[in-house]
């Protein structure tokens, strides 16, 4: 059985424009100490996703109308708050993509992470204490003790985030959610960043949502990857299928954007390859596949009829309608 099993989950927003499906029956699987990659453009619905399996979606105007998500066989969809307020920070931790928007200004990092502590787990304040600056300690923050006592304005925005991922990991959570968890951090930080959460996994068999638009990042921290546009899941693989195999042209296209470095420096340099055109708003999807505007395999059907995930590998699925038969497998 899978740690954590989203099925079919449809949320929608209602707006001035009508009703946006930002997430239309996604479906994903985590398995216990694997890292599952979820990828694709600004406003695909990555965040969505993971706010949706944190019991987050704000309401209104947001709404999770259908689906299923269990956590071990737990459903957590429908579920009382206070239930949910114990699952969430214990049984599944968030890293946000921005840690001076998500850390409390006017309290110390070590505080915020001791709250958590003393809201989870039995013992004194300052047992918790105690054990908010091990947890510090243990993301590579040097001085731990007198950093407890900063708050984040004192702190740099690499450690600001690597309180971020002790807050999170504090009550050693089974899952957690990494939403561009490197976001505005220099190239050193981040690789920094990455390496500690590979190594924290490693320790504790953390199972990871990696949420990212970098496929650089898919490649080097994901076992498994999910690709995401305009609300859905379009293609499904480990990560060795989809960056060597790549079925749909979204993918394809998303793995053309990455820079590289030619092997004879005398070599012309190509140019990037771009997507055209840009995603569609959710209010104005149509029947048809929301990615048939932008593709150089368009098939006349692709503009009323949706796509669905069909085999194309044992364990790579993909939802593309230019891809059938002999040109899927």
């Amino acid at each position: 059985m899978a740690l954590l099993e989203v099925k079919d989950i449809v949320v929608d927003f209602a707006t001035r424009a009508g009703n946006a499906r930002v997430l239309d029956h996604v479906s994903l699987k985590v398995q216990a100490g694997q890292t599952l990659g979820v990828v694709g453009e600004s406003g695909c619905g990555k965040s969505m996703t993971a706010l949706s399996i944190m019991g987050l979606v704000p309401d209104p105007p947001g709404k999770v109308t259908s689906g299923s998500i269990t956590l071990e066989g737990e459903e957590l969809i429908g579920i009382e708050e206070p239930r949910m307020r114990k699952i969430r920070g214990k049984d599944i931790s968030m890293i946000f993509q921005e840690p001076m928007t998500s850390l409390n200004p006017v309290f110390t990092v070590g505080e915020q992470i001791a709250e958590s502590l003393r809201l989870h787990e039995d013992g004194s304040n300052s047992e918790a204490w105690e054990k908010a600056v091990a947890m510090i300690r243990s993301v590579g923050i040097p001085e731990p003790e007198a950093r407890a006592r900063n708050y984040p304005h004192q702190l740099s925005g690499g450690m600001r985030q690597r309180i971020m991922i002790a807050m999170a990991l504090a009550c050693g959570p089974k899952l957690l959610i990494a939403d561009e968890p490197t976001t505005a951090l220099d190239v050193t930080v981040q690789a920094q960043i990455f390496d500690l959460l590979k190594d924290l996994q490693s320790d504790n068999n953390t199972s990871i949502i990696l949420i990212t638009h970098d496929m650089g990042v898919i490649s080097q921290m994901s076992d498994y990857v999910a690709v995401m546009y305009a609300g859905r899941i379009i293609e499904t693989g480990t990560t060795e299928d989809i960056l060597a195999s790549p079925k749909h042209p979204y993918t394809r296209g998303l793995i053309a954007c990455v820079p590289h470095l030619e092997e004879n420096p005398s070599d012309e340099r190509l140019p990037l390859m771009e997507i055209p055109g840009v995603v569609p708003p959710l209010t104005k999807l149509g029947q048809g596949c929301a990615f048939a505007p932008r593709c150089n395999q368009k098939l006349a059907e692709c503009d009323h009829t949706k796509p669905e995930m069909t085999q194309c590998g044992d364990n790579h699925m993909v939802a593309c309608l230019a891809l059938s038969g002999e040109a899927a497998s």
